[in-house]
This record gives C-alpha cells, sequence and structure tokens, in this order.
C-alpha cells in the first residue's frame, strides 16, 4: 500500500476529532471517483480497512418527501449521542435529471447533529442510481464503521414505493410514514412496505386520531404480510422478528425512546435466531454481484468494437430501421 493510502488508513483508524474526520471525507471522495487511478487506490484502501469493519448497528431510513426524515434522524442521533454512541449519516440526495446536479442540503436540515464531534453526516448524490442510495454508500458505510461509528444510518432519496435498495446494505430497515397519508388500500400495497421492519408513523402529534388509525391499519398490512407473504416475518414463529409499528413525533423528540427500545429487541432477537449474520452475509453477496454488473456493463461501453459500431446502431434504431433488441444482441456479439 502507497504511502499516502497508509497514512490516510491510520488516520480514519485514529483517534476521533478534526483528523479522522477529514481522514472519512477524504477516504469517501476518493471511492466516490470514477478515475482508474484512483479505483485503484479506493480499493487498496477498503481492503485496508474492512477488518476493522462490521461492528456498527446499519439502519435504513426511508419514506415519501416531506415525511420528515431529517428531523427524525436529527432527533435520533442527538438521543443516541447522548446515550454515548457514535452516529454516522449517510445522506442520499436525489439529482436532477435535467443538470444531473443535487443540492445535498442534509447538513444544513441536521443543523445540531452536524455540529456534534460525535456524529458525522456525509451527503452524497444518487447520480442516477435507482433503489434511493448512492453508488458507493456500502463503500461509505464500510469506511464509518472502522472509524469507529456504532450506529450508521442511511437516509434514502425517498421517492416512491421502489426505495427497497436500502434494505439490501441494512440490518434494519425503518419506514417513515406520515398520518391521513392514505386509505386501507395504500397501507397494504406491495414493495417498500413489506420490506420494513419498523413502520414509524411521524408527525403524531399534529393529528393524534389519523396518526393511532394509521398504525391500525399498518399493523393489520403487516399482519396480513407475515400470513400470506415473507416466510421470515412468519406471524406464528416466536423466534422471528415481528415487524412493527410505533408512532412519535421526531420535532419534539417524542417516542425515541421507545423506538430505540424497539431496535434493540430487533438486534437482540435477529442476533439469537442467526439471521442477523445470516443477511450480512447474503448482503456482501449481493454487492459483490451489483459491482460485477456495474462492471460489465462499463467494459461493455469501453469495447472498441462495440464504441464503432454504437452510433449507427444507435441511429438506426432511432430511425426505426433496427428493433432495439436486435441492435442490443449486435452489440452484445460484438462484445462477446
Amino acid at each position: 500500500m502507497s504511502l499516502s493510502n497508509q497514512a490516510l488508513a491510520d488516520a480514519v483508524l485514529g483517534p476521533p476529532g478534526p483528523a479522522q474526520r477529514r481522514a472519512i471525507a477524504k477516504t469517501i471522495t476518493l471511492l466516490e471517483s470514477t478515475r482508474a487511478d484512483h479505483r485503484a487506490r479506493a480499493d487498496e484502501l477498503l481492503n485496508a480497512l474492512l477488518p476493522h469493519s462490521g461492528k456498527s448497528l446499519r439502519l435504513g431510513i426511508s419514506g415519501v418527501p416531506g415525511v420528515g426524515k431529517s428531523t427524525f434522524i436529527e432527533a435520533l442521533g442527538l438521543f443516541l449521542i447522548n446515550q454515548g454512541h457514535r452516529v454516522a449519516v449517510l445522506a442520499v440526495d436525489p439529482s436532477s435529471s435535467v443538470s444531473g446536479g443535487s443540492i445535498l442540503g442534509d447538513k444544513t436540515r441536521m443543523e445540531q447533529l452536524s455540529a456534534d464531534e460525535r456524529a458525522y453526516i456525509r451527503p452524497s448524490p444518487s447520480s442516477g442510481t435507482l433503489g434511493g442510495v448512492a453508488e458507493k454508500t456500502r463503500e461509505a458505510l464500510l469506511v464509518c464503521e472502522a472509524a469507529g461509528y456504532d450506529v450508521v444510518i442511511i437516509e434514502t432519496v425517498g421517492v416512491g414505493q421502489s426505495e427497497t435498495a436500502v434494505a439490501n446494505m441494512t440490518d434494519m430497515f425503518v419506514l417513515l410514514q406520515l398520518p391521513n397519508a392514505g386509505d386501507d388500500l395504500q397501507a397494504i400495497k406491495k414493495g417498500v412496505m413489506e420490506l420494513a421492519d419498523l413502520v414509524v408513523i411521524n408527525k403524531a402529534d399534529i393529528d393524534v386520531h389519523a396518526a393511532t388509525r394509521a398504525r391500525a391499519q399498518i399493523t393489520s398490512a403487516l399482519r396480513l404480510f407475515g400470513q400470506h407473504g415473507d416466510p421470515h416475518h412468519a406471524a406464528h414463529d416466536q423466534a422471528l422478528w415481528q415487524p412493527q409499528v410505533l408512532q412519535l413525533s421526531a420535532l419534539k423528540a417524542q417516542g425515541l425512546p421507545e423506538f430505540w427500545a424497539a431496535v434493540s429487541r430487533y438486534r437482540e432477537l435477529q442476533g439469537a435466531n442467526g439471521r442477523f449474520a445470516a443477511r450480512r452475509h447474503n448482503q456482501d453477496q449481493a454487492w459483490m454481484w451489483e459491482r460485477i454488473d456495474a462492471g460489465l456493463k462499463q467494459r461493455f461501453r469501453q469495447h472498441p468494437a462495440v464504441q464503432a459500431a454504437l452510433p449507427v446502431l444507435s441511429q438506426q434504431v432511432r430511425t426505426g430501421e433496427v428493433a432495439a433488441s436486435v441492435a442490443a444482441r449486435r452489440l452484445l456479439e460484438l462484445f462477446n
């Protein structure tokens, strides 16, 4: 490993403070770079940090825009810091499909948490990556773990019911919902709802009766999923975690002890039945194949024969001379 990489790794693994925070930021920036030389350095650095990772609790937070994700994460982060934890937040902001830019305003929203030295907040653009997370979120998570943050929170883009990628990289997937967010049918829609390990009705202080109704509807929906859907959520097996629904107000910091108690029970139960470790092993395998898919796509685009034929075939598809599926097959044959 080069001297600069060694120094960077030592700083990440070093004592908490401004030097460590700068090293974490530099390391994640290196991981997010698309330059080939940076990619090689980043792989080397990630392997050096890997033995020191894996000791945190990974929480995924999702929910529609306006549900109060940032407010909830800041309130939870401050609560956990007061309990003696160190908290890292990896916040993913949507990138514009027009300009390609991203606001990256989560540090501004989490003003109190970002000012605390026991917390680290890293906003990243989604850059077109589907599933509500950034391409290098997993790598950034490992860096934060190696730096000693024992709770890592991943906040997703939160644009709809397809925010499922975060469930495949965290130990617990938390879905935030609003009171009066929909009818009974909305509560039983497939997708992100049935992946949730814990559902939180936020802003419950605004309309207590609506929050109570929403809690009852979602609880019934989760029970239905357990009986007819995911066997891991089977309601008859007491050795397995049963998804729960809680009410709280992040703005008033109400309900946070109950939330953390539920998270702690989840961690204890899933650790005892072996599903905690199994989930991480499965996620590592999925991560490997995801990177293989991304690498193959990149090599395909860079292949000389593909680059030579692509403009002509693209034009023929555009003018209707060649079907898109036929053009794709021809390009794949050139790649092979």
